[in-house]
């Protein structure tokens, strides 16, 4: 796995992950792109046709074609184009002579809400000892960055653009809002659990109460 490549804007990002997977496409290496969204998996798709780049979108839109298209992400020349949700616990196996150019090669676009699923995608790689490779592409404009750093959207260029080319700080931050979205969705789910909790004694109370009534 490299270092995580950084970014000012999405535009810039964008940019970088199709010269990455144009570069990979021209040695015949297969690529698998880690996107958040149907809409984001979508763009990128158009964006690699327009370059004259043919590719495989895997999300919840296509879910029927999805055993087709994980059977052919390992094979020379292949790239796939999948959401988080998309073809887990199926493992993609290698085609003839892909080994010998690297394996399968992993792009994430950018950061979840939680690293489970970052490290599920990288994970995607390297299965049954297989060479591979990884590599993440964040920009300041991303959506975890947004959400959970600056309570005003837009507001994280202007706040960390002058440092955009400290690495290491940068990383910490990914991983600072990383962490705080983990704790907001444990909070969340605590909650609806005690609120399932206490309506299910809501209910329990009222059935036992009607009943002393009828006796």
């Amino acid at each position: 796995m490299v270092p995580d490549h950084l970014f000012a804007s999405l535009e810039e990002k964008q940019a970088a992950v199709l010269r990455a997977v144009a570069q990979r496409y021209r040695t015949g290496q297969p690529v698998l792109v880690g996107t958040r969204s149907v809409a984001a998996s979508e763009t990128l798709a158009a964006m690699l046709a327009a370059q004259g780049i043919s590719c495989s979108v895997l999300n919840a839109s296509r879910h029927a074609e999805e055993a087709a298209i994980i059977a052919g992400a390992g094979q020379l020349g292949a790239v796939t184009i999948a959401t988080n949700m998309a073809g887990r616990g199926t493992d993609i196996m290698l085609g003839a002579g892909v080994a010998e150019r690297g394996g399968l090669h992993v792009i994430a676009t950018e950061r979840h809400e939680a690293r489970r699923i970052d490290l599920q995608l990288a994970g995607r790689s390297a299965r049954q000892g297989d060479p591979s490779s990884c590599e993440t592409f964040l920009s300041l404009e991303d959506a975890l960055l947004q959400r959970f750093f600056a309570p005003v959207p837009g507001a994280v260029p202007a706040r960390l653009g002058r440092c955009k080319a400290v690495h290491p700080l940068l990383r910490w931050v990914f991983r600072g809002v990383q962490r705080r979205a983990e704790r907001h969705a444990y909070a969340a789910r605590k909650a609806l659990l005690e609120a399932d909790i206490k309506r299910q004694e809501a209910l329990a109370f009222s059935g036992s109460g009607a009943g002393g009534e009828a006796g």
